[in-house]
């Protein structure tokens, strides 16, 4: 039959050809992506006697989710402080079995435990972008936004020039007193419980809710000075995204799972712009008042990067756009008042069940700051509290987990690492490495610190919960301070313990916290 009785087959035939070619390549492309590179991975770290759970084509994350589900019920002694078995029972398998540095998998991605000191050093040091922050998702994005914390590069650089002024120690001690003021008020609210309840001046408070609002208020008012109340309404909005954020990294995704219009997802779409746009309104407001001779940008933390920002640093034009200074904001509001709410509830638990300490800490309070005002040069001054704070860090700090990504084939420590590998160095586990903090790693001793972070352990960078290098938390000077502000003024007018109800259970909802709140008991001091 001629050919004219088929018009398409001339053209129909190059295009079967063509789109045979194109299934052929990605189906290609997928087998060397599922299949031949993660096996090759697995070969070449064995080689190197680093191993692991084998790297599964299908189901490969069924195990740790049973593993975590098996765990989630469980509940600790109050005076233990492993929870490792709870929150990471995957790592602590995987360790006992392969070793301290093992090969686990997130998909089709090799991820190495990091469980080497030496390893970390190496890491958290590195100033030639060998190491990168990987991509947090939108579900972070919206919370925490493009600033410091997920930066790298030239584009870090440029943030951390702007940033820095703000928190600088002289500035952190002229808002001692807002801190001192906004602990008070809460303090002051428990008084007045205390003094009304029939119990001789006892009450019990569930603390940890009450920090987290303590805390931002702390933050509204020194990073937005007049505009507090506008950031009180960004606090509300990230405690609700954040919430997000774990609903989303806890349920069943599928691809595209983060820009389908769900219903949490047209929520964190809201809530981001609302953050932004109440934001832009602040930033707004004192670059026209600034324009306007109104008195500059203000003393504030966001004023204090906004002046810099305008000058530039290092004489160059202003270096961040509207929308990063935005992302910066969300950065240090949310890390500025979630973390130290944390820091300061754990910090409660270990002094309710540590009474010897508590008393400690009180005579000190009482000697350096007496019963006047809070001041930055006293709180420089209460060294106990300060171990004390940093032990608290060490067993109870609010991130369990560092990631960061080879971007490049890389050699670490003499284990050859390829490109694109995700380096997991589990915190929490270091924390507890009996070879770098002694054979009394797993129990609350504040001493070891009393001369200094670098020498409370046998490697120098062994406190992570700042993280570490040329990373690490630009705000840490400013958390300590605010942790012993509200602690010294608790102490001044408070004896606690924990509430007999209280059930020791901490849970990783994006940063390590009491699952089931922190009740203490007040006993109202004599004034």
């Amino acid at each position: 039959m001629p050919a004219e009785s088929f018009p398409m087959l001339g053209v129909g035939a190059p295009v079967a050809v063509a789109l045979a070619a194109v299934a052929a390549a990605w189906l290609w492309a997928e087998l060397v992506r599922r299949v031949l590179r993660p096996y090759a991975v697995e070969r070449a770290f064995a080689r190197q006697g680093v191993r692991g759970p084998p790297y599964r084509l299908v189901g490969g994350g069924n195990e740790t989710k049973a593993m975590l589900a098996a765990t989630s019920g469980d509940t600790l002694d109050r005076s233990s402080h492993d929870f490792i078995p709870r929150v990471m029972p995957h790592y602590r398998a995987w360790t006992s079995l392969y070793g301290k540095v093992c090969l686990t998998w997130g998909g089709t991605t090799p991820m190495l435990c990091v469980g080497s000191y030496d390893m970390v050093k190496r890491i958290l040091s590195d100033r030639s972008g060998l190491y990168r922050k990987p991509d947090p998702g939108p579900a972070i994005l919206a919370l925490l936004g493009m600033g410091l914390v997920f930066t790298d590069g030239e584009d870090w650089k440029r943030h951390r020039r702007v940033v820095h002024p703000a928190f600088a120690m002289d500035k952190l001690k002229t808002m001692a007193s807002t801190m001192a003021a906004c602990a008070a008020e809460v303090i002051g609210r428990w008084e007045s419980l205390a003094a009304a309840a029939a119990a001789g001046g006892q009450v019990t408070v569930e603390v940890g809710e009450q920090f987290g609002e303590l805390t931002a208020d702390v933050i509204a008012h020194t990073a937005f000075g007049s505009s507090y109340r506008q950031g009180k309404e960004v606090f509300l909005a990230q405690r609700e995204l954040q919430g997000l954020a774990f609903a989303f990294f806890s349920s069943r995704r599928f691809p595209g799972s983060n820009w389908a219009p769900t219903e949490s997802n047209l929520r964190r779409w809201r809530l981001e712009r609302k953050v932004r746009d109440t934001l832009l309104g602040i930033i707004h407001e004192r670059l026209a008042a600034a324009a306007g001779g109104g008195g500059g940008y203000g003393g504030d933390l966001l004023g204090l990067m906004l002046e810099a920002n305008a000058a530039g640093g290092d004489g160059k034009a202003a270096v961040m756009s509207m929308d990063e200074i935005v992302d910066e904001c969300k950065t240090f509001f949310f890390a500025g008042h979630d973390t130290t709410s944390h820091l300061l509830t754990w910090a409660m638990f270990l002094l309710g069940t540590h009474p010897d300490w508590q008393r400690r800490l009180r005579e000190e309070v009482l000697r350096e700051c007496g019963g006047g005002a809070i001041t930055g040069d006293a709180l420089s001054k209460l060294k106990l509290t300060t171990m004390v704070l940093y032990e608290t860090l060490r067993l109870y700090g609010a991130v369990t987990l560092m990631a960061r990504r080879a971007a490049a084939d890389v050699e670490l420590c003499g284990v050859r690492v390829p490109r694109g590998t995700m380096l997991m160095i589990p915190v929490a586990m270091l924390h507890r490495d009996e070879d770098a903090w002694g054979a009394d790693a797993g129990e609350f001793n504040p001493l070891r610190f009393k001369d200094g972070v670098g020498r409370a352990a046998a490697h120098p960078m062994a406190l992570l919960a700042f993280s570490a290098g040329p990373r690490s938390c630009i705000g840490q000077d400013f958390a300590m301070m605010e942790a012993k502000a509200a602690l010294a003024l608790i102490l001044r007018r408070f004896e606690f313990e924990v509430a007999p109800e209280y059930v020791h259970a901490p849970a990783d909802f994006l940063t390590l916290q009491p699952m089931h709140g922190l009740p203490i008991v007040l006993k109202l001091l004599d004034p």
